[in-house]
């Protein structure tokens, strides 16, 4: 394939974290033969016998896992995936993306996988990834954490200065309901009441807190407890 060239295998001087011989590599389900993988902090590299190869830079690499699900692949291995194209591009190939002008936004996926003929070597492997991974971290991850909106500045307010939150009373807070959010506000009001009210009143039943008044000033009448329909039941506390 063409994106194989020749290049000198990475050494100390470029971190090397792991060298794994005897490594078949296979992109795309397309096997590119046996090699050494080089994993190394500035990149993650595969040689052949001959000195053809391919090098991935981490900022590429969205995935790595150590996959030992048999019915997806034969082998266990070092699951890579990158979002570039490695390929070569064929004249079918071309002519589906003139055709289909509106999938440009669509970032191209290349899977690779690593097998080595030592399979316990993998958990090593995958530690190695994970370890230079770590040094290139997604710079629109780090974008994401920065907050863009305004921030509260406790002692700013201590000291009597900026803007001061608003805060609303209730009713303060009611004038600004539209007609439609009031509606809502009275229709939960009635809820809320309704369900407790039957809380203290149901089947029959009067409790010993129906005879206090309501947190919110309503108030309950104070009828004598039902007997005979609840006399024989165990209560729980």
């Amino acid at each position: 394939m063409s994106f194989l060239k020749s290049f000198p295998p990475p050494g100390s001087a470029d971190g090397l974290r792991q060298q794994q011989s005897d490594t078949e590599a296979v992109l795309n389900g397309k096997g590119l033969g046996t090699g050494t993988l080089y994993i190394a902090e500035s990149r993650l590299s595969w040689l052949d016998g001959s000195g053809l190869g391919f090098s991935l830079e981490y900022p590429t690499i969205s995935l790595h896992a150590v996959s030992r699900d048999l019915n997806a692949y034969p082998r266990e291995h070092l699951y890579v995936m990158v979002n570039a194209q490695f390929e070569e591009e064929s004249k079918e190939s071309v002519a589906d993306e003139e055709e289909e002008d509106s999938d440009d936004d669509v970032e191209p996926i290349a899977e690779f996988r690593f097998v080595p003929n030592d399979k316990s070597a993998l958990e090593a492997m995958f530690t190695a990834m994970c370890e230079c991974q770590a040094l290139h971290p997604d710079p629109e991850d780090e974008d994401s954490d920065d907050y863009d909106g305004e921030e509260y500045d406790v002692e700013a307010h201590e000291q009597g200065q900026g803007d001061i939150p608003t805060f609303y009373t209730y009713e303060e807070g009611l004038s600004h309901l539209t007609a439609e959010g009031q509606a809502t506000l009275e229709r939960l009001e009635g809820m809320l009441s309704h369900s407790v009210s039957s809380q203290y009143n149901m089947a029959g039943v009067r409790t010993e807190d129906s005879i206090r008044d309501y947190e919110d000033g309503m108030e309950v009448d104070t009828i004598p407890t039902v007997a005979g329909q609840f006399e024989d039941a165990d209560v729980d506390h």
